[in-house]
């Protein structure tokens, strides 16, 4: 879930960067299917690598995340064919950053409590 949150920020920045690009059209991802995507990636098994010499080292792949772009309509186009409308952005940039905040401090919570669980144990 961090790694969408992530990737979508990345996606609503460069929008913001090129807001005064001629011609450049604003994407988005929607958030639900990214995840469900990305759910249902976990639950596959990953690609094994092949060795071809002695001194490779094992190892496997994830097989990737395949998100599509959503392209923004705008509610007022721009004569130059800009389709990035700041404040828009700059509402889900807002969004999307209280999200990310929010995952990565659940994560964040629930190794710390796996970790205080693991040291009662060494006690």
């Amino acid at each position: 879930m961090l790694g969408v949150r992530a990737y979508r920020q990345e996606l609503i920045a460069s929008n913001i960067a090129n807001a005064d690009t001629p011609g450049y059209k604003a994407v988005d991802i929607d958030f639900q299917e990214a995840l469900r995507i990305a759910r249902s990636l976990a639950n596959t098994t990953p690609l094994s690598l092949a060795t071809t010499a002695p001194g490779h080292v094992q190892g496997q792949v994830q097989n990737g995340l395949a998100i599509s772009l959503k392209y923004h309509v705008p509610t007022q186009p721009s004569a130059d064919g800009n389709t990035v409308e700041m404040d828009v952005e700059r509402s889900k940039f807002a969004e999307n950053a209280v999200m990310w905040e929010f995952s990565r401090d659940r994560v964040s919570g629930h190794f710390k409590m796996m970790m205080e669980m693991l040291q009662s144990l060494k006690d």
